[in-house]
């Protein structure tokens, strides 16, 4: 099954645009796990078997497991979401941005290594840093467009000359239409849009009315849940909206992942329209 239709299937089934982003950080964790980086699988599993029927998505941020040597726990976690919730597709959270052989070893990675059904990316050096990742056919590439940080402006809101007779337009304006466009060949590609920017969100879907669009922000990072629904139009394509640190830090107790479910059923009664 391609991505899209494991997202639509997921939202139909668990009547979500919840994604769960598992970014542990050991420090935060509770009672006598605390600082203990070796219980990662635990912590995240607990959390994977007290949401997994509220998300459309979960999204484990690779830096976490890496930073901690903890990439076996990473293939663990992986299988055991496969195992606990097969019909909730995974979106490695990685943000590679390469070329040539370097960008192929990387798909391995995401892929087969850790059998994500989706990697984000980089798309900065341009269609050859993407095209590796499309020869999986069934896998979703999912690239950074209008990001959350404040430094996104940076770039991501310069203003480009048009090319081939095409209008001025901003950065993000042009990876938007690029992905819905030439470089959508297999019908892989999706968009990373933050929350915190509901009007680019909406500029967004405009340009790219049949991509998938990944939403960080809502939660910890203070974006607005309803102007996120409006803004990103479910319906037109899969919205994905991910929460990482409001529900796995939802209680530093024992009852942690009891916490994270409450986060994550208001979190999703949100998200649903009129929330």
């Amino acid at each position: 099954m391609k991505f899209t239709d494991q997202l639509i299937q997921a939202e139909r089934k668990n009547n979500s645009l919840l994604c769960v982003g598992l970014d542990p950080e050991p420090a935060k964790f509770p009672g006598a796990m605390k600082g203990d980086a070796t219980r990662i699988f635990e912590f995240c599993a607990a959390i994977v078997d007290a949401t997994k029927d509220l998300v459309i998505a979960f999204k484990p941020q690779i830096a976490y497991f890496a930073a901690n040597r903890a990439e076996d726990q990473l293939e663990r976690l992986m299988a055991h979401i496969k195992h606990v919730a097969p019909e909730v597709p995974v979106i490695l959270d990685a943000k590679r941005g390469d070329i040539g052989s370097t960008a192929e070893q990387y798909a391995r990675e995401a892929f087969e290594r850790y059998r994500a059904d989706a990697v984000t990316l980089s798309p900065f050096m341009g269609f050859d840093s993407i095209e590796p990742y499309l020869r999986y056919p069934d896998k979703g590439a999912i690239l950074l467009c209008r990001t959350s940080n404040p430094g996104g402006d940076d770039f991501q809101s310069q203003r480009l000359t048009g090319a081939n007779g095409q209008p001025d337009e901003l950065l993000y304006e042009r990876i938007a239409r690029l992905a819905q466009g030439e470089w959508n060949r297999n019908g892989q590609l999706g968009l990373v849009v933050g929350a915190t920017y509901p009007q680019e969100i909406a500029r967004v879907r405009a340009l790219a009315p049949s991509l998938p669009l990944l939403i960080p922000g809502v939660g910890a990072q203070g974006g607005d849940a309803q102007a996120t629904l409006r803004a990103g139009r479910p319906g037109a394509a899969p919205i994905i909206v991910n929460s990482s640190r409001a529900v796995l830090y939802a209680s530093s107790g024992d009852d942690y992942a009891a916490a994270a479910r409450r986060v994550a059923l208001q979190t999703r009664a949100l998200l649903a329209p009129g929330g």
